[in-house]
């Protein structure tokens, strides 16, 4: 049985700062971001917005979508954020994390 993966951007704010992740838990790795859990690039940068995901059914194939993503421009990626989510809502707000 294959595992799930999901791509996700976090964002700092609007066309703030921008983090690309991979994981099989959408929920919990949100929330690890929002509580700071693991220290690192979003805590540094406060990266706390769901702004984006997309949910693969393999999960390799969402490792491979998100070593891409984070091969574009910035401009693509913004573009992309805008496309889905013009008002950069935070996606998980109702998920109660």
């Amino acid at each position: 049985m294959q595992k799930i993966g999901y791509v996700y951007i976090m964002a700092s704010n609007r066309n703030g700062t921008l983090y690309i992740g991979v994981t099989s838990n959408i929920k919990l790795r949100v929330l690890q971001h929002k509580t700071a859990l693991n220290k690192g690039f979003t805590e540094k940068y406060n990266c706390k917005i769901l702004v984006w995901f997309e949910r693969y059914d393999d999960i390799n194939i969402a490792i491979a979508r998100e070593k891409h993503l984070k091969k574009w421009l910035r401009i693509w990626k913004l573009e992309l954020i805008e496309e889905n989510n013009p008002e950069w809502k935070d996606l998980s707000e109702d998920w109660g994390v």
